[in-house]
């Protein structure tokens, strides 16, 4: 089987469970996976699966390259589970007797001309939830939950660092990924506010994480600040399999609608999600949905003049005020609720991380 998911993080997070059942049903199935080259920083080295990577920033390259490792194979089944015009100029390097992609209203970037099949529309659905539709066309029902990320000994080493005390290890991922009009990021002086009364409440310990993007940096450096040093800014100086160390031995996440999100789901951890612009009922952590702090309903009204129910399913909200109807006190209160509650349970399907 050849799957295509090149990016997000937080998408071929909820991808990898997927292949792990196809597994499970299939013992013996062979899974080449086509992959982003970030994606691949935290997927590498998982058990069972061939990874052919995509570099989007020498697009040309990737595709002559993919074609190359490619030749000469024929699969029985392409699944076809990116919408995406770079996807689709992947796909078309692979020679497969199935090509099973979206149904029509989710096949965005003309997908549906690339693939002979489709899983049928289900509205409504958690992403994740949608990609399992490709198992379960190909009559396998039965979830397995599981993710195995390979994290070398040497990329837990911080983690164990950081695991050391019984105060609460809380880590704030506070940037989404910067896109254009993608407005998901909440104030610099909320996240100072929340984190100072969680150290102030619980002696907590804030590690600040996030990639190496100017805006990033800054975030960082602002909260930590505004926190007068009583916080550990790793933001720019960490890997993906490092991060996921992290946050297997942190008590919980505080983030925006991002990868991080998700990698928190498998590492095991509840999430505290801030979600305005985009819709948690798509988005959102999975195991977490209860402690989404969710300005989303209350931010379409207001652009839209309808309720959530009355839009396009994932309609976003491009107001870069959206993100402040979320509250302070709000937060904190999902905050508590996690660091009462602990680690999260697998849910539907069993498994673990």
């Amino acid at each position: 089987v050849c799957v295509i998911r090149l990016s997000a993080i937080g998408d071929c997070c909820h991808t990898l469970p997927v292949v792990r059942t196809l597994q499970a049903a299939w013992p013996g199935v062979r899974i080449t996976w086509i992959i982003g080259r970030t994606e691949y920083g935290l997927l590498s080295g998982a058990d069972g699966i061939e990874f052919i990577t995509f570099d989007k920033a020498a697009p040309a390259r990737s595709l002559r390259e993919i074609r190359r490792a490619l030749a000469g194979r024929e699969f029985p089944v392409l699944l076809h589970m990116h919408a995406s015009m770079r996807a689709n100029l992947v796909s078309l390097q692979v020679r497969a007797r199935r090509r099973i992609g979206f149904d029509r209203a989710r096949a965005r970037d003309w997908q549906w001309l690339f693939t002979r099949e489709r899983i049928p529309a289900t509205p409504g659905q958690h992403v994740m939830d949608g990609l399992f539709g490709f198992a379960e066309y190909l009559g396998v029902t039965e979830r397995v939950v599981r993710w195995d990320f390979a994290i070398p000994a040497a990329d837990g080493t911080l983690a164990r660092e950081l695991a050391a005390g019984t105060r609460p290890l809380c880590v704030i991922s506070p940037c989404s990924s910067q896109r254009f009009r993608n407005y998901r990021n909440w104030s610099i002086a909320n996240y100072v506010a929340v984190a100072a009364h969680l150290i102030e409440r619980h002696g907590a310990r804030i590690v600040i994480t996030g990639g190496p993007t100017a805006l990033e940096r800054e975030y960082g450096a602002a909260i930590a600040a505004g926190l007068g040093g009583r916080a550990t800014n790793l933001v720019g100086r960490t890997s993906l399999k490092q991060l996921f160390a992290i946050l297997e031995v942190a008590d919980v996440l505080l983030c925006p609608d991002s990868g991080p999100a998700h990698m928190a789901t498998a590492a095991g951890i509840p999430v505290v999600g801030l979600y305005a612009t985009s819709n948690r009922h798509r988005t959102g952590p999975y195991f977490s949905q209860d402690l989404v702090a969710d300005a989303y309903p209350e931010a379409v009204r207001r652009e839209f003049g309808k309720d959530p129910d009355a839009l396009r399913w994932g309609e976003r909200v491009r107001n870069p005020a959206a993100m402040d109807l979320i509250a302070v006190p709000d937060v904190i209160a999902r905050l508590e609720q996690a660091l009462a509650r602990g680690g999260v349970a697998a849910g539907p399907g069993g498994g673990g991380h």
